[in-house]
């Protein structure tokens, strides 16, 4: 097992877009079989999901117009930048130095994006960065680049997660460690799970985690 201690270290200096720093790339990353079914399935997926695709757009421009989408600068393999894509749940469109978490209570929060995040449906989109290598339909779920440099000032080793692309779904997220972090501890706890994730990986373990995520995802207690 991964150990994670409370020890603060400090983050690399923020990174441009397809900029990479120095981590040694996991046996999850450069697995063709782990590739191999984030392409087929992230693909099926996208065209399965056609139809959702349109009525959510249609549902969210007819409540609050502007974009669709939502993109935001997140850290990837290897610390490369890309960004991901989420249906916009928001009134806000936070990319900067300064990224408020959503909280249970969130005037921010659409009465579309209300549904969409209850539902987990606004995470969709990222098949597409799955479909494209940014992510894996696995792996630990990525923050924005205002939270990595937060985060990685609380947790020891916290960039040890960047060793395999970032997950649509993960091992912290089914063992229940998802939404908003309002303690130190929840964070060391959600990082010491991603590197656990990383040090213990196999094909059969992303299969547990896909068939789980789809009984602990719906109507989850902290999506909000």
């Amino acid at each position: 097992m991964y150990d994670l201690g409370r020890e603060e270290i400090a983050m690399a200096t923020p990174r441009k877009e397809g900029q990479a720093v120095e981590t040694a790339s996991s046996p999850a990353a450069m697995s063709r079989m782990k590739r191999g079914l984030d392409i087929a399935l992230s693909a099926f997926l996208l065209v399965f999901f056609l139809p959702t695709f349109a009525l959510v757009a249609i549902a969210i421009f007819v409540e609050s117009g502007g974009p669709i989408l939502f993109r935001q600068r997140r850290t990837g393999l290897d610390g490369v930048e890309f960004r991901i894509l989420k249906f916009r749940t928001m009134t806000v469109l936070e990319d900067g130095a300064k990224v408020s978490q959503a909280s249970r209570t969130d005037q921010r929060v659409t009465r579309v994006g209300s549904v969409l995040r209850r539902l987990s449906i606004d995470e969709l989109p990222q098949f597409w960065n799955v479909l494209m290598g940014d992510m894996s339909l696995v792996g630990p779920r990525p923050h924005a680049l205002a939270h990595d440099q937060h985060f990685g000032r609380i947790v020891r080793n916290y960039p040890m997660r960047f060793r395999v692309r970032p997950g649509i779904t993960g091992l912290a997220q089914v063992k229940g460690l998802r939404g908003e972090i309002r303690s130190d501890n929840q964070i060391v706890e959600r990082i010491r799970e991603d590197n656990n994730y990383i040090e213990e990986w196999s094909f059969l373990l992303d299969l547990w985690i896909l068939i789980k995520t789809l009984f602990v995802t719906p109507f989850h207690s902290n999506a909000y």
